[in-house]
């Protein structure tokens, strides 16, 4: 497979949690570890086919550590790797920016 040329950093990141529901996943991952149905339940609207590629993605890009149980019923947890950790910090200040102003931004949207 080729190598991906970025246009600059932000874009890179963006690759990796580009879309709804990958940054949501992180940030429901933030606090531990998650099994499958509790993730599903937290981000509301996500269909389990999206929820289940989307952290398959993340795994592949070394965010999401996925720990299968060998147990009847099966047992799945997911929980942030070391760079998802990273990853969780990095977005953490635009998460705080968009708290800050979510009001207004709604508000601004809605005049427009």
């Amino acid at each position: 497979m080729a190598k991906q040329s970025y246009i600059c950093g932000l874009d890179a990141a963006m690759s990796v949690i580009g879309g709804k529901w990958k940054s949501l996943i992180l940030w429901e991952l933030r606090e531990g570890t998650r099994r499958f149905g509790r993730l599903r339940q937290a981000l509301s609207g996500v269909s389990e086919k999206m929820l289940m590629q989307q952290l398959r993605e993340l795994e592949a890009d070394g965010i999401v550590h996925r720990e299968v149980y060998s147990q009847v019923p099966p047992k799945v947890e997911y929980s942030l790797t070391e760079l998802g950790v990273s990853l969780y910090e990095s977005v953490l200040p635009l998460a705080m920016w968009g708290e800050e102003r979510m009001d207004g931004i709604g508000a601004a949207r809605a005049s427009a």
